[in-house]
């Protein structure tokens, strides 16, 4: 690269629970720098997710972070030009991606969802990602098929 890379950002954890993870998922949430309205979002529906999963022995914080693991994905599949042809070549992916990934897909998904608030989605897409159902968790197995239907292409990886 000619220019240096740039320096990572530090990232103040979230005024509830202490944690990275959260402010992390409320900068992806945010629209137009409005930060206050997505942590309302963001905790309203970890409110309506601890309502309706009651009866859990987890807080809603661990639901949503298991939500998280079972959405993340450990391979991705990236175009790759050799000869002419295009490959689509699976390679692992780093740890900060894998956590992006994740997180923009979640919130993805629940954007797409029928629902009336911001915080009702969020919440189902959350209880669904923790049931391993719903859009995000299908993005994920449909990412990993794609990686293992390509993995004749594995030894072109950069």
């Amino acid at each position: 690269m000619r220019k240096a890379k740039p320096k990572k950002r530090v990232i103040l954890p979230d005024p509830v629970f202490g944690d990275l993870k959260v402010s992390k998922f409320v900068n992806h949430l945010m629209y137009d720098g409005k930060k206050n309205k997505s942590y309302e979002i963001f905790y309203a529906a970890l409110n309506i997710v601890s309502e309706k999963l009651s009866n859990e022995e987890k807080s809603a914080l661990e639901i949503w972070k298991q939500a998280l693991e079972n959405i993340t994905p450990l391979v991705e599949v990236k175009s790759r030009r050799v000869g002419g042809a295009t490959f689509q070549v699976p390679t692992e992916i780093r740890a900060d991606r894998k956590e992006s990934v994740s997180m923009k897909n979640l919130i993805l998904f629940a954007r797409k969802r029928g629902g009336k608030t911001m915080a009702d989605k969020l919440s189902a897409e959350i209880m669904d990602a923790y049931n391993e159902q719903g859009g995000a968790f299908k993005r994920k197995e449909d990412m990993h098929r794609m990686a293992e239907a390509n993995r004749a292409f594995a030894h072109f990886r950069f």
